[in-house]
């Protein structure tokens, strides 16, 4: 099956790297704190992004919030790079496989962790409205298993 690769670009107008300074205008003291906008269109409608430092779109460290509204499902895709998930609020479901599997995944309540390595198909999905961490090093970028699943293309 052909791979559809498309580079997201998360960063957010405005967005400053967080600096662990104690007046820093852009520390975050709690999770509302975050800066959201809207996701980019490759990502499920709804989706909402914070990014908390460095440029995902960029061959550097970066670290994003998503906000995945209740229902959100990501289809199969994989990264080139290393994704590493934390979850902080919510219920997060997430599976390895070429398509997505409800039965065959692991839920993640708030606090739970996965490292998906670069280039594992893997899909997740969300019952409640949730927030979750991802962190790595960028340029990040999805590709997705089957290209009619891309949300940017419907």
């Amino acid at each position: 099956m052909r791979l559809a690769s498309i580079t997201i670009v998360l960063m957010l107008a405005g967005s400053a790297p967080l600096l662990a300074q104690e007046n820093h205008p852009d520390t975050l003291k709690g999770l509302n704190d975050a800066k959201w906008g809207p996701a980019p269109p490759m990502l499920p409608k709804g989706v909402q992004i914070a990014v908390l430092s460095g440029d995902p779109g960029k061959s550097a460290p970066f670290v994003v919030r998503l906000k995945l509204p209740a229902n959100t499902k990501v289809p199969a895709h994989h990264h080139p790079t290393a994704e590493n998930i934390t979850v902080l609020s919510g219920k997060f479901h997430l599976g390895m496989g070429d398509k997505l599997d409800e039965k065959n995944a692991t839920a993640l309540e708030p606090g739970g962790f996965e490292s998906m390595p670069a280039n594992i198909n893997h899909y997740a999905w969300a019952d409640a409205e949730s927030v979750i961490q991802i962190h790595g090093q960028g340029p990040f970028k999805i590709e997705y298993v089957n290209p009619t699943d891309d949300p940017s293309k419907k």
